[in-house]
C-alpha cells in the first residue's frame, strides 16, 4: 500500500469511504487519530507544552465530524467539563501535561467517585513544579497510586511507539466503558514529538455494556436520572460503596495485565522499562546481545495494573534486574515489590545521564556503559 502523507481524516467527512491507510505522523497526532476513530467526539482541553499538538488537532477536526471541542480556562474546568459529558453517556477526553496534570486530580477524584468512563491522555515533562519542558517519566507515582485522595485507581497503559499509541487510546475508551472507570495513557515528550508510519485501521474491540446509567433527566420509566453524587451520607451505604470498588479492581488487576518482552526466557539480566524509554533500553540490549551478553527487556504496558506476576517469574531466570526510567526512580518500587528479595535490582534514571554529558534524553550507550559496570 503506498504511503500517505497527507491528512486523510480530513476527507473522510467528505464522503470518501474509510479506509486502512498507512500515514507519517507524530505520537500526539496519533491521539487524535486514535481517539477519532474510538467515537470520541467531545474533547475539553487547555494548552501545556509538550501535548499542545493535540487540542490543536481536535479544535480543527471535532467541529467537521459534528463533535465539540471547548478550550477552558483551566485544567481545573478541562476535568470537570470532561466529567459531565461523560455523566451523560458520551464518549470524552482531555489531554495534559505534569503541571496541568496535578490541577486535575480533584476532578479525577470525583469521576472514580462516580465510576464514569473517562479518559486522559498525560505527556509527561520534568518536574516538580512548573520544571522543565523536556522529557520526562515524573508522572507515574500520580497516575498509577491515585493522585486525588481516597485511594481509587485508574487504568493506565504505557505506549511505546506510535502505532502503540494509536492502538491504546481506542483500547482506553474501550476499557473505559467496560469497567466505568478513567483510563490514563501515560506519554512523555519524545514519544508525543517523535514521528514514526503509522497504519490507521480502527480496531473491532468488541462490545461494551450498556449506559443504562447516564444522565438523561427523564428515564424511559418516568422518575429522573439527572444527578450524580460522590457524597454518600445515607448509613450503610459507604462500605458496600468500598466492596463493590474493591472487586472492581480485582478484576481488573486479573483480566487487564499487559506486558511485552523481548529475550526475557533466558536472560541473565533482565532490564524493565516502559513507554519511549524502552526503545532506548531495547537498544542497550540488542548490543549486548551482539557482543553474546545474555540481556532481555521486560516492557510494563498496564502500569496499573501493573504485571507483578510476570516479572515475578522472569526473576526466577535472571540473576540481576536494571531498571531504566526517565525519572529519579519511580517505578522501580513496583518492581520491587514485585520481585521481592529475588534477585538484585539496579537503576538508570534522570541524574545518570548526566554525569557524562549535558543532559537531554537517555542514550543507548550511557545505558549499556552503566549496565556493564555493576556486572
Amino acid at each position: 500500500m503506498p504511503y500517505l502523507f497527507y491528512d486523510v481524516s480530513r476527507l473522510r467527512h467528505r464522503g470518501i469511504p474509510k479506509m486502512t491507510e498507512t500515514i507519517l505522523c507524530t505520537g500526539n497526532r496519533a491521539v487524535c487519530y486514535g481517539a477519532i476513530d474510538a467515537g470520541c467526539r467531545h474533547f475539553f482541553g487547555y494548552p501545556i507544552t509538550p501535548q499542545n499538538d493535540i487540542p490543536e488537532y481536535m479544535s480543527d477536526e471535532l467541529p467537521k465530524l459534528g463533535g465539540i471541542y471547548k478550550q477552558t480556562e483551566s485544567e481545573v474546568s478541562s476535568i470537570n467539563m470532561v466529567y459531565g459529558a461523560v455523566a451523560a453517556g458520551v464518549r470524552a477526553m482531555t489531554s495534559t501535561s505534569s503541571p496541568g496534570f496535578s490541577l486535575m486530580q480533584e476532578g479525577i477524584s470525583g469521576i472514580a467517585a462516580a465510576e464514569l468512563p473517562a479518559v486522559l491522555v498525560d505527556v509527561q515533562r520534568g518536574g516538580p513544579g512548573l520544571g522543565t519542558t523536556q522529557t520526562a517519566q515524573m508522572d507515574y507515582f500520580q497516575a498509577t497510586k491515585g493522585g486525588g485522595h481516597g485511594g481509587y485507581h485508574q487504568i493506565v497503559l504505557g505506549p511505546h511507539s506510535v502505532q502503540e499509541t494509536y492502538e491504546l487510546v481506542q483500547m482506553a475508551f474501550h476499557l473505559a466503558d467496560v469497567y466505568r472507570i478513567m483510563v490514563i495513557v501515560l506519554m512523555d515528550a519524545i514519544l508525543g514529538q517523535m514521528v514514526e508510519q503509522l497504519k490507521r485501521e480502527p480496531l473491532d474491540l468488541g462490545p461494551v455494556p450498556e449506559k443504562d446509567w447516564a444522565l438523561c433527566g427523564k428515564s424511559a420509566k418516568g422518575g429522573r436520572r439527572d444527578v450524580f453524587s460522590t457524597m454518600l451520607l445515607s448509613p450503610g451505604q459507604y462500605i458496600p460503596y468500598l466492596g463493590k470498588m474493591q472487586d472492581k479492581y480485582e478484576k481488573i488487576e486479573r483480566e487487564e495485565i499487559r506486558w511485552a518482552g523481548l529475550f526475557h526466557d533466558d536472560a541473565d539480566v533482565l532490564l524493565v522499562s516502559y513507554g519511549s524509554t524502552a526503545r532506548i533500553t531495547l537498544e542497550a540490549v540488542a548490543r549486548a546481545r551482539k557482543e553474546s551478553r545474555k540481556w532481555g527487556l521486560f516492557r510494563p504496558i498496564s502500569l496499573w495494573p501493573f504485571p507483578q506476576e510476570a516479572l515475578r517469574k522472569a526473576a526466577e531466570v535472571c540473576k540481576a534486574m536494571v531498571v531504566v526510567e526517565d525519572s529519579m526512580g519511580q517505578m522501580i518500587e513496583d518492581v520491587r515489590l514485585a520481585v521481592k528479595d529475588q534477585v538484585p535490582i539496579h537503576f538508570v534514571g534522570t541524574l545518570k545521564r548526566h554525569l557524562e554529558g549535558p543532559g537531554g534524553m537517555i542514550f543507548p550507550d550511557q545505558v549499556y556503559e552503566e549496565v556493564c559496570r555493576w556486572l
